[in-house]
């Protein structure tokens, strides 16, 4: 797959071990995102911090591996690698425990990082990362970059605070949610509305942003893009667990209105790699050209 050809982006964030039951595996809600990123052909890079020991330098290893710019991971002597227990109901849903603090927590950016962001089209940033100063204060400065900027809030109590939120929503060009967490932050800045779409117009009037999109589980997404909404309604997958879907799903949608495809065959490329990554155990998976083009025509894959 090579939709994302000619398109640079950074994410910044988290990166840590996924510790399940009977295993571990790199993650980090960026992360997973810029991985997803770079199958779909983008050049990535990766801002980050690991600590001085196994965990940092096994992700350092397996990010470099796969073809992820890793300079910009910097060492922290004095914090572990991140380690996040995960935890998954008989649905598949995950639940996270995430130390505290942790390597990612103390991000301090080298020249390599203020140059990759100053010379790509696309910044992805998230929430988690604002838990603490060190790593927030980068981002800060990070995000007086005039570049595209999407903000992927994931909600993870206690790690955040509304006005936080706030702030971050309004740094952004582009906004993800999950649909709990749109109610939450539309209710939070009182709304009156019960409706995902009439909450969607709420948080672009309260931002004067024009372009966000609310996954919905199984019930796939919706999208608005430059003020036009667009929906999926989903594709029928068993799901093996849920961790990574939606930042697969959201790197295939950047990927997608970034290189210019149409938003409608976007949120559908988007919803169809999420349903897949849903399909199989992991952030992330390895998945077909032909397994995506199956489910979005409507074939059992």
């Amino acid at each position: 797959m090579n939709n994302g050809k000619n398109l640079k982006a950074v994410a910044y964030g988290e990166v840590l071990w996924d510790v399940f039951a009977n295993e571990k595996k790199i993650g980090g809600a960026p992360l997973n995102v810029a991985l997803r990123m770079k199958t779909l052909g983008c050049e990535v890079a990766m801002i980050s911090c690991v600590g001085n020991d196994e965990d940092g330098e096994a992700i350092i290893k397996q990010v470099k591996s796969l073809g992820l710019e890793t300079k910009t991971i910097v060492r922290a002597a004095n914090f572990p690698t991140g380690l996040v227990k995960v935890s998954l109901s008989d649905r598949g849903s995950a639940s996270y425990e995430i130390s505290y603090p942790s390597a990612w927590d103390k991000i301090v950016l080298n020249d390599l990082a203020r140059n990759s962001v100053s010379n790509a089209d696309v910044l992805i940033y998230g929430s988690l990362v604002c838990r603490d100063e060190v790593s927030r204060l980068a981002l800060e400065e990070l995000l007086q970059a005039k570049i595209f900027k999407v903000f992927d809030v994931n909600l993870r109590k206690p790690h955040y605070s509304y006005e936080m939120l706030e702030q971050l929503m309004h740094a952004a060009d582009f906004i993800k949610f999950n649909d709990e967490e749109l109610l939450e932050i539309t209710s939070a800045m009182k709304s009156p509305f019960k409706t995902l779409e009439d909450n969607m117009l709420f948080i672009a009037e309260k931002t004067s942003i024009n372009a966000m999109c609310v996954t919905r589980g199984k019930h796939g997404a919706l999208l608005m893009w430059k003020g036009q909404l667009y929906e999926n309604t989903g594709y029928p997958v068993e799901v093996s667990d849920t961790v990574g879907a939606g930042d697969s799903f959201l790197a295939a949608l950047i990927t997608s209105l970034l290189t210019k495809k149409e938003p409608q065959y976007a949120i559908d490329f988007a919803c169809a790699i999420g349903a897949l990554v849903a399909e199989a155990p992991g952030a992330n998976p390895e998945i077909s050209c032909s397994k995506i083009e199956k489910l979005m025509s409507g074939n059992k894959v």
